[in-house]
């Protein structure tokens, strides 16, 4: 008995045996990704985590506004939000000074209203990106139209703010569109400091 070969050549491919007695391709694993672009994916993650996010929502950049007074002020009373458009609250904060004192621009902008209201000397300017800040009681050297400057003198500060417990305080406000914001958070200074006890040896 004579025993024949064949010539064909055998392929390499692995099968699989199914329970019809069929066969097919067995799955092969998966191909990696390059180096090269997983070193890209890994480089661009860690880019944007090192960018600071602009989004809505994120807290004002630090020092859009300066101080409306020179020196530093002290604060004499804090800007308490209203819980309601209407509801009560304090929209500002009081500024301790003396009467007479220069009252300056907080940013550059356009003066929207200099004049009395309710028997005090206001002050509104208008400034880039929605804000409107307010000084009151200012007796004004400004004008409505006119454009100022950073540090600009708008007028010298009025004794006979409410509850001021000293001399003269400024009222400084600041507004977003019709929403009222602390204006310390734009300066840069927290609202308020709580000291808590030391628990030191």
């Amino acid at each position: 008995m004579t025993t024949t070969t064949c010539s064909r050549p055998v392929t390499r491919h692995s099968f699989a045996i199914d329970r019809t007695g069929g066969r097919h391709r067995r799955p092969g694993r998966p191909r990696g990704l390059p180096r090269l672009a997983i070193l890209a994916t890994v480089l661009a993650l860690l880019t944007a985590s090192a960018t600071p996010g602009t989004a809505r929502g994120a807290p004002s950049p630090q020092g859009r506004l300066s101080w409306p007074l020179s020196p530093t002020p002290s604060v004499t009373r804090y800007f308490e939000p209203p819980a309601t458009p209407y509801g009560p609250g304090h929209r500002g904060v009081d500024l301790a000074a003396a009467p007479g004192a220069d009252v300056l621009a907080a940013a550059e902008g356009v003066v929207m209203f200099a004049g009395q209201v309710a028997g005090r000397g206001v002050v509104s300017i208008d400034h880039e990106g929605g804000l409107r800040t307010t000084y009151e009681p200012v007796a004004a050297t400004v004008t409505a139209g006119d454009q100022v400057y950073r540090g600009q003198v708008l007028g010298t500060l009025a004794a006979g703010h409410p509850d001021c417990p000293g001399p003269a305080c400024l009222h400084f406000g600041v507004r977003r569109g019709e929403e009222y914001v602390d204006p310390l958070a734009l300066i840069g200074d927290p609202s308020e400091i709580r000291l808590k006890p030391w628990e030191g040896d």
